[in-house]
């Protein structure tokens, strides 16, 4: 009781200091609301980065690659400060401590089945020349071209004195996954914190082994516009020669 009191003073303080963090995933959460118009999820095909301009630094479109796993296609440039390098095709688990990537495999793959909203805070793991620094994830599910919930848009922004040495990766103090239900918005809730020893994030989040949902019909591409030019459009990240 005692650890989860202290832990949930810490994130009211991360919440009241976290102003770029707040601003950021209210922006990347209206513009998928938008997107939305009363649906359940919408279509990766659908995303422009002129909705998002003031949040494409810290953006990124993950790809499930199998259960819990989610694979980096595309990121804005303050993942690759983070960890010192281009994270491309890396797993989102590669930004974590090893003792807290469970908790993100459950939460992703509860955006994924769900499908759901999930919004996590972070701490950053401290150590020589590695200053505080706490952060907010948010995972938005999207549709793939073919139809199925296989797609992620979120962000990640960290805020602190400094990035220091890197790479930096983060310790998970408090989640709030809530379903996506059509035709209603999806709220924002203050994530919960969660206790250290915790395999997962609880019996509402799918396990592994769960059935999938039935996978709905294929959208029809953006008119006028082919996949190459709406995945040039998004280019955030330096592209290898």
């Amino acid at each position: 009781m005692e650890r989860d009191l202290e832990t949930m003073e810490k994130v009211i303080r991360m919440d009241q200091q976290g102003a770029i963090g707040r601003r950021v995933v209210q922006q990347l959460r209206a513009y998928w609301e938008g997107l939305r118009r009363g649906r359940d999820v919408p279509a990766r095909a659908e995303i422009d980065p002129r909705g998002i301009d003031g949040a494409l630094e810290y953006a990124f479109i993950l790809e499930r690659v199998a259960p819990g796993m989610g694979r980096f296609r595309l990121s804005g440039m303050h993942l690759t400060d983070l960890m010192g390098m281009e994270v491309r095709g890396m797993p989102l688990t590669a930004l974590f401590t090893p003792e807290a990537r469970r908790r993100i495999a459950d939460a992703t793959e509860a955006v994924f089945q769900g499908p759901a909203v999930a919004e996590l805070m972070l701490t950053a793991e401290a150590g020589i020349g590695k200053p505080p620094m706490t952060a907010r994830l948010l995972l938005l599910p999207m549709k793939s071209d073919m139809g199925d919930v296989t797609r992620i848009l979120g962000c990640l922004v960290a805020e602190g004195a400094g990035i220091g040495r890197t790479p930096r990766r983060f310790l998970v103090d408090a989640v709030s996954v809530e379903p996506v239900v059509t035709g209603a918005p999806t709220p924002a809730q203050m994530p919960k914190p969660v206790r250290p020893e915790a395999l997962g994030l609880g019996a509402e989040i799918p396990h592994f082994g769960a059935p999938a949902a039935a996978t709905p019909a294929p959208r029809a591409p953006l008119p006028g516009r082919t996949p190459e030019e709406r995945r040039a459009m998004f280019r955030v990240i330096r592209s290898e020669d």
